[in-house]
This record gives C-alpha cells, structure tokens and sequence, in this order.
C-alpha cells in the first residue's frame, strides 16, 4: 500500500483539509513542509539502482498516517456512490484490508470489483469470497449461519503458537503485554453476533 500512495496528489489533499479545517497559516505551510522533507525520503536502491522513485517508504512510521490521509479522502469521494451503485450493505477498512457485506443478488461482485479498481491507477483491489460460508478477515474467521454470525479467532497455517519466553532477555512489560494481548482479544471476540433482522 505505502509504495502506491501518490505523494504529489496526497500533499493537494493534506493541504485542502488543512484549508478547509481553517488551519492556521504557518501550521498549514510548517506541515507541508514537514511534507516534502518526509516524503522525499522515500527511496529505495538494491545494486545501486533506485527501485523505488514514488509512494511512501516502506517501515517509515509517517507512511501510516499520510498512507491513511490518502485512503480516507479515496473512501470519502468515492464509497458513497459506489455503495448505493452496488447496494453494499457495509465496509469496514483495516489498513489496506476491506470486508464488504452484500446481497448477492443486488451485487455482482465482479462489476464492483471493476468499480473499485477504476477509483485509482495506483490502487488494485483483489477479492476473496467465502468459503463453506466463511471468509477471513484479519485475525478473524466470520461465520455465516441461518440464523447467526459466529466469530472465531483465526490463526494462519504458518502460525507457531510461540510467545516471547519467560526466561529471553526481553523487558518483563514486553511479557506480560504479549500474555495480555492474547487475552484482551480472547475477550474482545463475540462467539455469536445476531442478524439484525
């Protein structure tokens, strides 16, 4: 995602929200510049070649904002008529990640598809449908029943179910955080979610 965010057209919407929210002048002018010097920044070489001459760099924590600047403007210009075109019941976004919830028989996923991947030259969308009435999304399987949705904690075929050890020279806050992440989400998942009807 962060190499395909057009810096040139991100710093005309960062500086039209700016505008738009009143910013003060030399906010506004300190922030694009912050802008430039950032996204400047941004290249990458392998064998003495630059691979990389547009987009954001990839690990630079300013690429999640400025990459999420650029995502939200696309969303906010775009999704509400693609949605009521294609009859989307709901989107939800993590990142570069969407689920959209439909009707398949209001929605053909193939023209929306289309719709999507049009939006952008420097964004394509893929799909991945459900399965036996499931679909992943992140770190959750989403299951469709009759009469509910049942959510599962998902867990990649790679994955290797090892934490930081007790006894690594890791800081003890760095332990414990792990343990806790693994329980806050136990709690934070639904096993049953009802269909609003």
């Amino acid at each position: 995602m962060y190499s395909n965010t057009p810096i040139i057209q991100t710093k005309q919407i960062l500086d039209n929200m700016l505008a738009f929210n009143l910013a003060d002048s030399q906010i506004r002018s300190e922030l694009l510049d912050w802008y430039e010097v950032i996204t400047r920044q941004n290249y990458f070489q392998y064998n003495d070649k630059t691979t990389q001459t547009d987009g954001l760099a990839m690990g630079a924590p300013s690429s999640t904002i400025i990459s999420e600047i650029f995502l939200q403007h696309i969303e906010h210009t775009h999704l509400p008529h693609l949605a009521q075109k294609h009859k989307l019941v709901t989107f939800f976004r993590y990142v570069d990640d969407v689920l959209l919830i439909y009707d398949s028989q209001h929605t053909y996923i193939h023209s929306l598809l289309h719709d999507f991947n049009s939006i952008h030259p420097n964004l394509q969308f893929t799909q991945e449908v459900e399965q036996n009435n499931t679909i992943i999304y992140l770190d959750i399987a989403i299951h469709k029943t009759p009469m509910n949705i049942k959510i599962s904690v998902y867990r990649k075929p790679t994955f290797t179910d090892t934490i930081i050890p007790y006894i690594s020279n890791h800081p003890t806050q760095h332990k414990y955080a792990a343990v806790r992440f693994l329980y806050n989400r136990l709690k934070a998942y639904q096993s049953h979610c009802r269909i609003p009807t």
